[in-house]
């Protein structure tokens, strides 16, 4: 039985946009050239509080029953030091959604507290992914997906900073995937949808990929020495953020690796859930490096699975097999 997720669809672009519109307002405001030199993140603070706020609100109004697994909580705001992030916060909120007060926006940025797991439906919801490349002024995404049974039905990424098109001159993506449908792009702002697909490429030599541009976040080594045994001689693109999975899915790449930095770490369910169902919409194939299927039915992480690896489809067993070799076990 085909699900009918028109409702769901239309509110979850309509929360991204609405976020990333904030986004933009609040980087254009209060980044400035030396955010990064005086190491200042209260920018994406703001952003991220006030992101997640209008996304959860606009969620609750339209399907007030479907819980939501957040990144942000408000615990912060609440404390006497976070008064001038909430003061900012509310300001920024208010000036797209004046039917939210301070009590509202508390309340919306807390229902993000759901703790997920593999029965019924739920939200997730990374409201900045990507902070230094916010910060850079470069990639960042806001990424919503809708789990069902602990599987990703619908995924909407929006990327306020990466062309439409490749190659084109005007900025704001917003990238759309529904279980079974396909994957598209519309313009920020655009209810116009174009199909997206991954590369055909089939020779892994020809193939170029990306990376996240923080190495705390990939193993940037291990990554050279898997695309050294595939033959890949084309710079790796590095980019933060959920971007990185649109790039696969409209060709700009044909893979992604996210390969572990450090044992025991438990990647994030809303890292993830939007990008995957968007390359896999495509026509591409996401596993972690073992080639299991990313599981988000056990909760806010995906503890039963190590890095992830995001393809065309037509390279993933010898990128596995390389990844493989490289981290010394058998795809």
């Amino acid at each position: 039985m085909t699900l009918d997720l028109s409702l769901e669809r239309r509110v979850a672009i309509e929360a991204v946009t609405l976020a990333a519109r904030l986004c933009r307002g609040v980087q254009a405001a209060l980044v400035s050239d030396d955010t990064l030199a005086k190491k200042d993140k209260s920018p994406v603070t703001v952003a991220d509080y006030g992101a997640q706020a209008l996304v959860a609100s606009v969620l609750a109004r339209a399907l007030p029953d479907v819980p939501l697994v957040g990144e942000e909580d408000a615990s912060a705001l609440r404390a006497p030091e976070g008064a001038d992030v909430l003061r900012k916060v509310v300001r920024e909120v208010t000036a797209l959604d004046p039917s939210l007060d301070e009590a509202g926006i508390l309340a919306a940025i807390d229902r993000g507290t759901y703790g997920g797991g593999a029965k019924g439906r739920a939200w997730t919801l990374d409201p900045i992914d990507g902070t230094l490349g916010f910060l850079r002024k470069e990639q960042y995404a806001v990424a919503l997906a809708l789990l069902q049974d602990g599987e990703v039905i619908l995924g909407v990424l929006g990327c306020p900073n990466l062309p439409v098109s490749p190659g084109s001159e005007e900025r704001g993506a917003i990238f759309v995937a529904e279980k079974g449908k396909g994957a598209t792009v519309r313009a920020l702002g655009s209810a116009e949808e174009q199909p997206i697909h991954v590369a055909s490429l089939v020779d892994p030599k020809d193939a170029s990929f990306c990376e996240s541009v923080e190495s705390g976040h990939t193993a940037q080594g291990d990554s050279a020495r898997v695309a050294e045994l595939l033959g890949v001689t084309a710079a790796p693109v590095r980019m933060d953020s959920q971007c990185k999975y649109a790039a696969v899915a409209r060709g700009e790449a044909a893979i992604y690796l996210r390969l572990p930095t450090k044992k025991g770490y438990e990647e994030k369910i809303w890292d993830h859930a939007a990008g995957l169902l968007v390359v896999e919409e495509a026509g591409g194939r996401v596993t972690d490096t073992r080639g299991k299927r990313l599981d988000f039915s056990i909760g806010r992480t995906l503890r039963d699975n190590l890095g992830v690896v995001a393809t065309n489809g037509a390279l993933h067993d010898a990128v596995l097999a390389a990844v493989g070799q490289v981290l010394g076990y058998s795809s």
